[in-house]
């Protein structure tokens, strides 16, 4: 979906930055386990699970195109939290 705000070849390059380096691994990795679970393993809850998975770390990942928008995320999760 963020390939439509820069095009193919620019989102693939600045997929694997620094800063969304580890968004972008844990999201490749939950579409592998996902398919895997669902299609291999046959396990409905693990694939779900990859899913929320995937789906939180493309929100993380998608976060780090507006300026200080991680921070605001992280500083309102630990201000929930304490």
């Amino acid at each position: 979906s963020t390939c439509f705000l820069m095009g193919p070849f620019k989102q693939l390059k600045k997929m694997f930055e620094t800063t969304r380096l580890l968004a972008t691994v844990i999201m490749l990795l939950c579409f592998v386990l996902t398919l895997c679970a669902a299609l291999w393993w046959h396990k409905k809850g693990l694939a779900v699970l990859f899913c929320i998975l995937q789906f939180l770390s493309m929100t993380w990942y998608s976060l780090s195109y507006i300026p200080y928008a991680r921070d605001a995320v992280m500083k309102c999760c630990s201000s929930l939290l304490s």
